[in-house]
């Protein structure tokens, strides 16, 4: 024998009915079978609609009345010939008169008791069964309808009632023993009490309806056809890659049901667990689909977790203070409380120190157990023994369920690691001994974040999905579009990293996907986003709350950079090719430092000194590795080594720093580069990196440049250049008449910095220098006679897009 359980959305309309007629019509050809079946889909709910607004007064209960009549008589007309429909449209008319009758009776009253409630939410189930079993009928499948009125007797708890298992084993042993029909139909969630009166089995009803009578009739299996192709890793709502779990325990059914996952509920688990009765998850719309099994032990399938769920609408109760240490009772005293208000406590933890015990419940009873625990520890509160009950709402409950995490060492390690790299705060944690269930406390803000990171981190073994706020798409921007374009298969095949552009922005327009932005055709999806707005621009990637956040800065706008600390509070990682932020001042260079350091985030700015040259990576390096940074000499300015490098003589110097920004070389203002004051903030940052507290008015610049050039707009600036030829090619003759070349170069010696044009000999580790190509020096307790160096382009749009698509990487494997 075998028992089918089909709920509200199997049956929700005539045309999801005809598809659980053909699942019937195969499995009963094959073995006797029991239906069970919910009321149509959505129709509980309407019906406890039409209640409470019977209860309040409002006339609109009428209009939901002729709402849930016509839904019946649709269904009816739908799924049976117009010769047999005659009985149940009566039906549905008589029924539907009564349940009008009731509400009437309600509304005059102004009172709604929990067992007028259930007589009400008991129509939906029992009409619904007579119409599918007649429609059965109507398809040649010949089924028996039972009223589970008859076979289920309970106690008189209205909407909670609790099943009488000795009266209730009897009438269904006596009644399914004495059927020699191989089809039987009965109604889930209804049943009476001893006084023959309505009740019915609360939320899940027909599935526990299914599970009592498959365990009494030690029915063969259970099957419980839903929406779905079975239990999945996580809710599929919050993360898009939760997969089917093929097998699981009966256990293991029982931590994730009772932590949300809504395809079977708790209850139902109980009966067939203590009688072996294994249990199919199936797919209505999908019956080919493997489904779930559920039975005593499941086989281990590689993977340590089972599955992810999580509650939300919860409340932390705290109980505190110092009289509470070392004295027993008051644990005691504070359930008896919750007991006596009949409030469920969903979890529990406690402090050794026995300071403190919190506890979590449903946000809806904070308030009566706020009172409740008040007034029995009123006495100690006003002695200052023990503080006013701490309520806290607004929280959620994130579970790992698994039997093989038992004995499993790293698992909670694993959990809370992966949470706060990415700024999930845990509010309190539990953790039973059988070690089946590892459960924390979380801002429900943060639900849909923690179950992604999580499902990732347990489940996700083939790569790790990382999403990119982009800010600023002109030369390098755009570069580095096309550079992850480029690479976007070979990260996901060989890092198993999967890069997704959810956000791009410029100084025109602005565009959020959370599907992602692909970065084929970015420029004519940004064409069509918002007007740029840099607040909201930033309160989006905050609001969004998305894993593995990285914002990259491509600008060189001081009003993007001021906005790093916002987004490193909510770990959320930057990468800056803008140096704003790391040449500020040092108070607000350590600031931002010290954010990305306490919230797990990284501050990644390498293009920031060397384009694309790994400089300040290896600097950082040295330094964690304990080495000690005694002197730094650099050709920073990939803008000033082209310029020095082709300016012979034989055209103006203006002509070729005009090349120069032409070729992508120079910042927007080149006054920057040929002021010196780009290589300023480039040494000082490399200082700072040393572990020198610098400032810019700290640094010498033995500036080459004409007062008169740097006045003015940067027309002024060629045209000025322009009249100062003599000045700039008598330079170029005093480094020829030497042997030597002009180079721009900075150094760093024993706390000082300085930058400024020198005469380089042919015999100085600077002199080979071609192009725009940068160079660092680094002299160290470990390279003293012969520096460490680092040399290659040190600009252009290509090479710096590299650098930054690098910090990405770089920061994805955090």
């Amino acid at each position: 024998m075998q028992v089918l359980k089909f709920g509200g959305t199997s049956v929700a309309n005539a045309e999801n009915i005809k598809k659980v007629i053909e699942i019937v019509k195969n499995r009963s050809a094959k073995n006797k079978t029991i239906v069970v079946v919910s009321a149509l889909g959505g129709v509980t709910d309407l019906l406890l609609t039409i209640a409470a607004l019977s209860e309040t007064g409002d006339d609109a209960y009428k209009v939901k009345l002729n709402e849930f009549e016509q839904r019946h008589l649709d269904a009816v007309k739908q799924l049976l010939p117009v010769a047999k429909q005659s009985q149940l449209l009566s039906l549905v008319k008589k029924s539907c008169n009564e349940l009008e009758d009731i509400c009437n009776g309600i509304y005059l009253l102004g009172e709604l008791t929990p067992r007028s409630k259930d007589r009400i939410s008991s129509y939906g189930e029992w009409l619904s069964s007579q119409i599918i079993a007649e429609a059965l009928s109507a398809n040649d499948v010949s089924a028996i309808w039972k009223d589970a009125k008859e076979l289920i007797v309970t106690n008189s708890a209205f909407t909670v009632a609790e099943v009488d298992f000795t009266e209730s084993e009897k009438k269904i042993k006596d009644y399914f023993s004495s059927q020699s029909a191989s089809l039987l139909l009965v109604p889930g969630f209804i049943a009476t009490d001893k006084n023959g009166i309505t009740t019915t089995l609360g939320r899940g009803g027909s599935d526990y309806t299914a599970a009592i009578i498959a365990s009494i009739v030690n029915a063969d299996t259970l099957e419980i056809w839903t929406d779905v192709s079975g239990m999945m890793t996580a809710d599929p709502r919050l993360t898009s890659n939760a997969r089917i779990i093929p097998n699981i325990s009966y256990q293991e059914a029982m931590e994730l049901s009772h932590f949300g996952a809504k395809v079977i509920y708790p209850p139902t688990i109980q009966p067939v667990m203590n009688k072996g009765i294994p249990v199919w998850i199936k797919n209505t719309f999908a019956p080919a689909d493997p489904g779930t099994l559920i039975e005593s032990s499941a086989s281990v399938n590689g993977s340590i977790v089972r599955g992810i769920s999580s509650i939300n609408n919860i409340a932390l109760i705290s109980l505190e203070g110092s009289g509470m240490v070392g004295i027993p009772g008051f644990s005691k005293r504070l359930f008896e409380a919750l007991s006596t208000e009949k409030i469920n406590v969903i979890l529990i933890t406690q402090s050794s120190s026995e300071h403190s015990i919190c506890v979590g419940i449903n946000s809806n009873d904070a308030s009566k157990a706020k009172f409740a625990i008040d007034s029995t520890f009123s006495n100690e509160i006003a002695l200052k023994k023990v503080e006013p009950l701490i309520v806290e709402t607004d929280l959620s409950i994130v579970a790992l369920v698994g039997e093989n995490m038992k004995n499993h060492t790293g698992i909670s390690g694993r959990m809370f690691s992966a949470m706060g790299r990415n700024g999930v705060n845990i509010r309190a944690i539990a953790q039973g001994s059988s070690e089946k269930n590892i459960s924390a406390v979380i801002g429900t803000h943060n639900v849909r974040k923690a179950i992604n990171v999580l499902h990732e981190e347990f489940f996700e073994t083939t790569f790790k999905q990382v999403n990119l706020f982009i800010s600023g798409t002109g030369n390098v921007g755009s570069k580095l579009l096309g550079q992850i374009h480029q690479q976007l298969d070979f990260l996901q095949e060989k890092m198993n990293l999967q890069i997704k552009i959810i956000g791009l922005s410029n100084s025109r327009k602005m565009l959020i996907e959370e599907d992602g932005i692909n970065p084929g055709n970015w420029k004519e999806k940004l064409d069509g986003g918002l007007p740029a707005d840099l607040d909201n621009f930033i309160k989006e990637i905050i609001d969004r709350n998305l894993r593995n956040s990285i914002f990259v800065d491509i600008t060189a706008n001081d009003k993007v950079a001021a906005a790093y600390d916002q987004l490193l509070e909510k770990s959320i990682s930057v990468v800056a090719c803008n140096k704003v932020a790391a040449s500020s001042a040092h108070k607000y260079y350590k600031r931002i430092k010290d954010i990305a350091r306490e919230f797990n985030s990284q501050f990644l700015f390498e293009t920031n000194v060397g384009a694309g040259l790994p400089v300040i990576a290896t600097l950082n390096d040295l330094i964690h590795s304990g080495d000690r940074i005694h002197n730094i000499q650099a050709v920073l300015s990939g803008t000033l080594n082209f310029v020095f490098n082709n300016y012979d003589g034989t055209r103006k110097f203006a002509e070729v720093v005009k090349q120069a920004q032409e070729e992508g070389y120079t910042e927007p203002d080149p006054r920057l580069d040929l002021g010196g004051t780009d290589v300023m903030r480039k040494i000082m940052i490399l200082a700072r990196e040393s572990g020198e507290k610098i400032e810019m008015e700290d640094i010498t610049n033995n500036s080459f440049m004409p007062p008169s050039c740097m006045q003015g707009t940067v027309e002024d600036f060629y045209n000025e250049m322009a009249k100062e030829e003599a000045h700039f090619k008598k330079l170029l003759e005093e480094a020829n008449s030497s042997g030597c070349k002009l180079k721009f170069v900075a150094s760093f010696n024993k706390g000082k910095a300085s930058v400024g044009l020198q005469h380089i000999d042919p015999m100085h580790d600077l002199y080979h220098l071609y192009g725009k190509d940068n160079v660092v020096l680094f002299y160290t307790d470990r390279y003293k006679e012969q520096p460490l160096v680092i040399k290659g382009a040190g600009a252009g749009a290509e090479v710096t897009a590299s650098g930054v698509f690098a910090d990405i990487i770089r920061a994805s494997k955090v």
